[in-house]
């Protein structure tokens, strides 16, 4: 909102000093500020209202050490990160850019996801919480809104020629050149490839002329597997204090970067990459949101305050997701969620093979220890932060190789 006053300020009324509001750097640098002060000073009162509210944690019987110090910390602390978001990006962020708009669909849709599951477990006594196939309907619906939108929205285009263009090149001559042409497309960029373009519409050359008006039948699945996936993938990474918030954050810094290189047509040229119009308004967003997650680790960081619940893994792997595929970098979420991904597989692989053994063997046996993968280095007397800090030195290892791959071809 207050984009829109600044923006009146400086073209109708011509105040010195107001179009600095114009700037995605200044802007970003407003919400992070501003995210991180809502986090710490807010969160504190968050915390206590969900402690006269009972909002407390049921810790299962898990055999871990200092588990049961648990049993009784406030749980919901999502509604801290969710919060310290959204208000800085409806004061500093354009709201009617299509990316805006989707991402705050995406954290007001996921949180109230998260916080129907945890309403259920705390207050009807359910350990189960929302039924999976919910879970996974909503997760659905959601992906169904996102795809529909970024493959249908006039307001989504790419450009993939800006390695084309003269940009740098000093004017030698008069030359009359053709607009550059911003198009519909469902492209995405393949890591670690030079000609890192792929079309997902390429699937369906098979069945002949005018295959790609049919691309949204393999678009908008993508974008609902990755949706689901991530989700989940960040809800069994919150296990242990300031695991899901910081690895979380560690990423989302990192698509912030691709997201700016992305939406600048001076960088996009020089580092050879798409130009995706409009999108380096979601480097506020992406401002906010990790101020938020820092903010929040002052309390969630060990031993916790606050836990923040299925309001806050499923918001936080909602937006990662929808925020790697606006800026064509899903292919990358493999290894820039790596996290994510072995905490995922960890819990596959224990429960295929367990089946497995037990129907060959008549006996079931482990991989692990206990899955999630944290879990396993708590059985082996690992100490949560030093688990934490470790996870968090990996997490950061992974962004930087995955920001490495704006060059690395």
């Amino acid at each position: 909102m207050l984009y829109y006053l600044f923006e009146y300020l400086d073209k109708t009324l011509d105040v010195p000093g107001t179009g600095v509001f114009q700037y995605i750097t200044f802007r970003s640098a407003l919400a992070l500020m501003l995210s991180l002060l809502l986090s710490t000073i807010y969160g504190k009162r968050i915390i206590s209202f969900l402690q006269r509210q009972q909002v407390g944690e049921t810790v299962r019987e898990l055999g871990l050490a200092g588990q049961n110090e648990k049993a009784g910390t406030p749980t919901m602390g999502g509604l801290i990160i969710i919060f310290a978001t959204l208000v800085p990006v409806i004061l500093f962020a354009k709201l009617h850019n299509i990316y805006i708009v989707l991402l705050i669909v995406t954290t007001l849709w996921m949180g109230i996801i998260g916080f129907i599951d945890d309403y259920i477990k705390i207050f009807k006594k359910d350990k189960e919480g929302l039924k999976g196939i919910f879970k996974v309907v909503g997760q659905v619906g959601l992906g169904l809104i996102v795809g529909t939108v970024l493959y249908f929205s006039p307001a989504v285009t790419v450009r993939t020629d800006t390695a084309k263009s003269d940009i740098f090149k000093v004017p030698t001559e008069t030359v009359i050149t053709p607009a550059p042409i911003e198009e519909k497309s469902t492209a995405t960029t393949i890591p670690f490839f030079k000609n890192n373009e792929f079309d997902y519409a390429e699937l369906l050359a098979w069945t002949g002329e005018g295959y790609e008006k049919w691309a949204w039948l393999i678009f908008i699945p993508v974008v609902i597997f990755i949706i689901t996936a991530v989700s989940n993938g960040a809800n069994l990474t919150d296990g242990i204090d300031g695991l899901a918030a910081g690895t979380s954050a560690i990423s989302v810094l990192a698509l912030g970067i691709f997201t700016f290189v992305s939406g600048n047509i001076i960088f996009s040229n020089y580092l050879n990459i798409m130009y995706i119009p409009s999108s380096g308004e979601m480097t506020v967003f992406i401002a906010a949101f990790v101020g938020s997650l820092i903010g929040f680790l002052w309390y969630n960081s060990y031993p916790a305050s606050v836990f923040m619940g299925d309001t806050g893994s499923l918001t936080i792997g909602g937006i990662i997701a929808v925020l790697a595929i606006a800026v064509r970098k899903e292919m990358l979420i493999p290894l820039l969620c790596g996290i994510f991904l072995v905490e995922n597989l960890s819990v596959v692989l224990q429960v295929s093979y367990f089946k497995y053994t037990k129907k060959r063997f008549g006996e079931g046996r482990r991989i692990f220890l206990m899955s999630p993968l944290h879990h396993h280095y708590q059985k082996k007397g690992y100490h949560e932060s030093k688990i934490v800090t470790r996870f968090w030195i990996v997490a950061i290892m992974l962004a930087i190789l995955s920001i490495v791959t704006l060059k690395l071809r």
